[in-house]
């Protein structure tokens, strides 16, 4: 029996807003058939959205996206995390030859406005291959060398982001084209350049991050306590926003963080993370310290209790839509953290920038949330001296050759230390 697509990603100026209908069927993926189902179509929604200022882009990854993770969740019951070289030959197999109740021979649009409910859904009408006609006969599906170059490229470009998030290891699009028969021809998808490698803060730009950070708590208490530590978290910790959202499975709360009842050293415990792992993280004094801060401006006391579940990070205003409507104390998911770190970069950057430092200003502007795992990791290697295994277990790096990158990878420091570097170290100067 053939399983509809149904479409997942409306038009950007409604993607942020979530959708009942395609919420629901997520959550029903997520519960029955693939448990990381929500935390992929989180991250299929962030990198869409990076392309929402071109049309023409957005609709044909989007379009695309659907049909791949279609085949991932409803077709192969996978992850797309979990895909070889030979999963991603399935797939392509699944395209050059759809069934054909998934094949629509005109374009319609992907969700409709229900005018009874005003909310607009998923259209029914919407197929995830388009045929042709002839003369008003429907002719038989064939796709084209090009189109499905295009079609793997784009993954490979899904695959590029998520790899760069640090979301997976590999990337099967890519692997597929360069065993398929176009692998002698020229790559759609470009490799990575330096600046796109790992892309840090550098000592001085993560310092306006901090600092201002702190002028707007001391400004506004009740509202930025919450965004000093949540980015004193990322950092101290370096954490992916997504192991302190709330997500469907999972709400963080304060007693993951722990102290050792023999040595008294406190770490910060992560139940679910990338695959499936669980990791503590050692926490810093001065982390420690900024805990009890926002502890205490949540007039709870200064250190959690080993059972304590009270939320992490929790809205100030009640939600207005979704499950969590109403309630105050529920706790805020990938998009709500995410704006407000995204909030606190803009205003740091724009700090920067009238200190003088206007380059400084513009590569903040460019830098993304990750950035600030990136950041912590960087720093506490080449600033801090800690040893690189240290830094992989914190990290949940499964190779040490993975937290190696992060030597001296800041363009900027990396500069600097090269700057006196001797010809002749015995020529006298």
């Amino acid at each position: 029996m053939t399983v509809f697509a149904v479409p997942l990603f409306d038009a950007p100026q409604y993607l942020e807003e979530g959708n009942s209908q395609v919420n629901q069927h997520i959550a029903e993926l997520t519960l029955t058939v693939v448990p990381d189902a929500a935390f992929i179509y989180e991250h299929a929604m962030d990198w869409l959205l990076e392309s929402r200022f071109n049309d023409n882009n957005y609709k044909s990854y989007r379009s695309e996206l659907t049909t791949f993770l279609h085949w991932c969740f409803d077709v192969a019951q996978s992850s797309p995390l979990n895909l070889t070289r030979n999963s991603m030959n399935q797939y392509v197999q699944y395209c050059l030859a759809p069934p054909k109740e998934l094949i629509a021979y005109r374009n319609v649009a992907q969700f409709v406005l229900n005018k009874e409910w005003m909310e607009r859904l998923p259209n029914p009408l919407w197929r995830p291959f388009l045929g042709k006609k002839q003369e008003g006969v429907e002719l038989a599906y064939r796709m084209t060398d090009a189109t499905l170059k295009t079609k793997l490229a784009i993954l490979s470009s899904f695959y590029s982001y998520l790899i760069n998030e640090e979301i997976t290891e590999r990337n099967p699009a890519v692997l597929w084209m360069r065993h398929s028969r176009f692998g002698s021809q020229p790559t759609l998808v470009a490799g990575l350049d330096e600046a796109d490698e790992i892309r840090v803060f550098s000592d001085l730009q993560w310092s306006y991050v901090m600092s201002t950070a702190r002028t707007l708590a001391e400004q506004e208490p009740q509202r930025h306590q919450r965004t000093l530590f949540l980015v004193a978290l990322m950092y101290g910790c370096y954490l992916r926003i997504s192991e302190v959202a709330a997500r469907p499975g999972f709400a963080p709360v304060m007693s993951q963080f722990r102290r050792d009842s023999h040595t008294g050293i406190w770490s910060f415990h992560i139940p679910v993370s990338k695959g499936g792992k669980k990791r503590s993280v050692a926490v810093s004094r001065e982390l420690l310290s900024e805990l009890k801060s926002y502890r205490i401006s949540l007039k709870l006391s200064p250190l959690p209790s080993p059972t304590e579940a009270t939320p992490l990070f929790i809205r100030h205003k009640a939600a207005g839509r979704g499950r969590d409507q109403g309630l105050l104390n529920a706790n805020l998911g990938v998009r709500q953290l995410r704006d407000l770190l995204n909030e606190l970069i803009k205003c740091a950057a724009d700090k920067a920038a009238e200190d003088g430092f206007e380059y400084d200003g513009t590569v903040m502007r460019s830098l993304t949330v990750h950035s600030i795992r990136h950041t912590g990791i960087t720093h506490d290697i080449n600033l801090n001296g800690r040893p690189l295994s240290h830094v992989q277990a914190d990290a949940g790096h499964d190779s040490i050759d993975t937290t190696s990158q992060y030597l001296h990878t800041g363009q900027i420091e990396r500069h600097e230390s090269a700057a006196n570097k001797r010809l002749d170290r015995l020529q006298e100067q």
